[in-house]
């Protein structure tokens, strides 16, 4: 058996540690990242590997028996397969050993360490790279779980804090007061006034939402045309707008324009025709599209740009507060991760003790058995005799195996070499 232990190793960089110029140049796409797996894992000092390769980050993580040399290893597959120089993304490299490695590689799928905390795409990104190493091969026991792991804590993240909850970019943070001031959307109309990005942003959050009806119109018809192809909507010509408004329960304005294009007179005229049915208004417009007195109007709901810059930073600010919360989850689950593999570690040895032992007192036994003169010894002499063995046997093992199951219970042994101590005291390496 080595007489070193298994170790987790992590080396990467991400959004804060490098430049986006050095990312994209280590960047894998999917054709890079086979070779680069089957190569990681060609040697023994890197017994599992596998490659985290997103526009923010590129981590490799390794099950390896020698840190030191596995990072060497890392950073020159990086080099070679990227064709990248290493003094260009070598200062910019961190390194995680051990527990600091299971949390970081937690942080992560939990979307802890993402530019924007608690966004969900790093997951999704997460589990490619899981069945693009797992595809490839580069898994084993170790890293199986370790993934797996990392996806029941982000999830358990989720459940448990509200570190995901609150919108942080302006087309989500539209979406949400939409939501909270209609008790559901699928009922409901939204009318998009310019077929720019934002406003193409927020119809897809609405979608996303279950959004009933999208009317679409911008002054460029065939920009219109597109944009209500993607989002399965109704085009309504631009100078129709007045017509239809009536139709729309959420009115999004994103039109380059100098002058407001609804004004507290129209918007009333549509009240009622409307019955006073309530009207968000989401002015994304700079200039702003909407007259701010329609604030005014009961039963409309306005907010421009700069309310929803000002609802995303106070949702950013909880987020950190709920992030403060995962941090203690991911804690307990890293404890609870190190401990099982630790208890990798002692269960062989326990078990090859045992038998080590074992095989010594049946011997020792027979021995004394075949030296006695008496050839019908009582079966309860027998009996007694292998009793009296096997309890001084158990008396013997308890200290050595209480030893090796508290080393794995703490997840101490890989650090402390406890498992190759007790492996070297009773012999369990040697030759009979």
């Amino acid at each position: 058996m080595d007489s070193r232990t298994t170790n987790l190793l992590l080396m990467g960089l991400n959004h804060r540690s490098a430049p986006v110029e050095v990312r994209e140049r280590l960047a894998f796409d999917e054709e890079a990242l086979e070779p680069a797996l089957r190569r990681l894992v060609d040697h023994m000092v890197v017994r599992e590997g596998a490659i985290v390769s997103t526009c923010n980050r590129v981590e490799v993580l390794a099950c390896t028996t020698d840190p030191q040399a596995a990072g060497e290893k890392i950073t020159a597959l990086l080099a070679e397969t990227r064709q990248v120089a290493r003094p260009l993304f070598e200062p910019h490299l961190y390194t995680r050993i051990g527990k600091d490695a299971v949390s970081h590689f937690f942080r992560v799928a939990s979307s802890l360490d993402s530019m924007v905390v608690g966004e969900p795409q790093i997951l999704g990104q997460m589990k490619d790279a899981y069945a693009a190493s797992s595809t490839f091969g580069s898994l084993g026991v170790v890293l199986h779980r370790c993934f797996h792991k990392s996806f029941s804590v982000a999830k358990r993240v989720r459940n448990e804090t509200q570190v995901a909850a609150k919108a942080v970019s302006i087309s989500s943070a539209a979406v949400d007061l939409a939501r909270s001031i209609f008790d559901h959307l699928d009922d409901k109309t939204a009318m998009v006034i310019g077929a720019g990005e934002m406003g193409e942003q927020t119809v897809k959050h609405l979608q996303r939402n279950g959004i009933g009806t999208v009317l679409v119109t911008n002054r460029t018809f065939a920009r219109a045309v597109e944009l209500a192809r993607q989002c399965h909507g109704t085009v309504v010509p631009f100078d129709q707008l007045h017509r239809h408004l009536r139709l729309a329960d959420v009115v999004i304005g994103s039109v380059g324009i100098n002058d407001y294009l609804l004004v507290p007179a129209v918007v009333e005229e549509v009240l009622r025709e409307r019955k006073r049915r309530p009207m968000f208004f989401i002015d994304l417009g700079v200039p702003r599209n909407f007259d701010p007195r329609l604030n005014d109007i009961e039963n409309v709901f306005l907010y421009d740009i700069d309310d929803l810059g000002k609802v995303i930073e106070d949702n950013k600010d909880e987020r950190e507060r709920e992030a403060i919360k995962a941090e203690s989850i991911i804690a307990e689950e890293v404890e609870s991760f190190w401990a099982w593999l630790s208890s990798m570690e002692v269960t062989p040895t326990i078990v090859a003790l045992r038998e080590r032992a074992e095989a010594i007192r049946q011997k020792e036994v027979g021995k004394a058995l075949a030296s006695m003169s008496v050839k019908d010894l009582p079966p309860q002499a027998r009996q007694a005799m292998e009793a009296m063995s096997a309890a001084l046997m158990n008396k013997l093992l308890h200290p050595p195996i209480a030893y090796l199951k508290a080393s794995g219970r703490n997840g101490a042994g890989p650090e402390a070499d406890g498992v190759s101590t007790v492996r070297r005291i009773f012999g369990l390496d040697e030759d009979d």
